[in-house]
């Protein structure tokens, strides 16, 4: 047998010594055992902050959670603002630190299968959240029904026009043409609004959600449709306040208009009776269940959820619409809003009408 030379056996204990540590953090990346769960890195990188809810709600809760599952494991929140090309070095970067799982609402649905891809190649799970990526199998996916939310604010609106004979027609003010899940919510409001017998005279999908642009649409559509808008079904309450904004600004009556968030202005617009409905999806249920979903990913323990949806075990929860019927119901002591933080000032007068205190 030949010999190792003196400098070749260097080489190759070099080698081993980097392949060794190397290997020792690849076995371990995939979260398939509980060595490492109680001190791990997981990332939640969310897609915009247009929403407040992703600042104010989504990142606080889920960070809670983790700390009540997990005390000794680090949440590395990012938010990409809208910027698809920043949210995946948001992830490259969070593989670089560590993370043994990814929480993701992505700002493109198309460009985050690439995110998947890359965690999964290092065996590292990715929960997609609150928006589906269809392009690439995420090991979970965590939201509300997005397709039956659709449904349920069309037929929310379609219902009132009904009822009170209003005569016209529609508006639909999509979400984000990137984003997978207003595709679903678009795709539920259509499953409403396409056989309700009020004729869909414009629709527009708002790129980033972002409500100048939908402001700015809606603005034209007054002009163009001037008196015939019977309702604006918007599938999101960004998107419904612009719309409330528009037609103000226009100096014109505000017909109803929808929404979906049930954020703090939306339900003040409501209350106000400014905006016709919200969509109440208590953050506080996906938010958690995604820790819960990414902690047990770390501990070896993948959830099963409770359908599947574009190839990816979910878990989905059903929303509530909110109107000034029943939006007491939600602004309660002790409820998803304070009635100290809705009946302010203008609002307070609103607010003692429908028995709000």
């Amino acid at each position: 047998m030949k010999k190792l030379s003196f400098r070749a056996a260097a080489s190759a204990a070099v080698a081993l010594a980097v392949l060794v540590p190397a290997a020792a953090c690849s076995s371990g990346g995939s979260g398939s055992g509980s060595g490492g769960a109680e001190n791990a890195k997981i990332a939640f990188l969310m897609p915009d902050i247009a929403s407040t809810r992703y600042e104010q709600y989504d990142a606080p809760l889920f960070k809670a959670k983790i700390k009540e599952l997990c005390g000794g494991c680090e949440v590395l929140y990012q938010n990409a603002n809208a910027d698809a090309a920043k949210q995946q070095q948001q992830a490259t970067s969070a593989l670089a630190q560590g993370v043994k799982a990814i929480v993701i609402d992505p700002v493109d649905s198309a460009a985050a299968a690439s995110t998947v891809r890359m965690a999964q190649s290092r065996k590292i799970p990715v929960i997609a959240y609150d928006r589906p990526i269809p392009a690439a199998k995420a090991d979970y996916y965590v939201s509300f029904d997005n397709e039956k939310l659709g449904a349920m604010i069309g037929k929310s609106l379609v219902d009132h026009l009904k009822e009170t004979k209003a005569e016209g027609g529609l508006l639909q003010v999509n979400g984000s043409p990137t984003d997978a899940a207003a595709g679903l919510i678009k795709k539920g409001i259509h499953s409403a609004v396409d056989p309700s017998g009020f004729k869909l005279l414009a629709e527009f999908d708002t790129p980033g959600w972002e409500p100048a642009k939908a402001q700015g649409w809606v603005s034209s559509q007054i002009s163009k449709f001037d008196g015939q808008i019977a309702g604006v079904v918007a599938a999101n309450d960004g998107t419904g306040g612009a719309s409330v904004a528009a037609f103000k600004a226009a100096g014109k009556k505000v017909p109803p208009v929808t929404g979906n968030d049930a954020e703090l202005a939306a339900v003040q617009r409501v209350v106000a009776g400014d905006q016709y409905n919200t969509i109440s999806k208590p953050i506080k249920i996906v938010a958690e269940a995604a820790a819960v979903a990414a902690h047990g990913f770390i501990q070896g323990k993948r959830p099963q959820g409770n359908t599947t949806l574009f190839g990816t075990p979910s878990e989905l929860f059903t929303p509530t619409v909110v109107t000034r019927q029943n939006v007491k119901d939600l602004v309660k002591p002790g409820g998803a809003l304070e009635p100290s933080q809705v009946c302010t000032g203008v609002y307070a007068a609103a607010c003692a009408k429908l028995g709000i205190k």
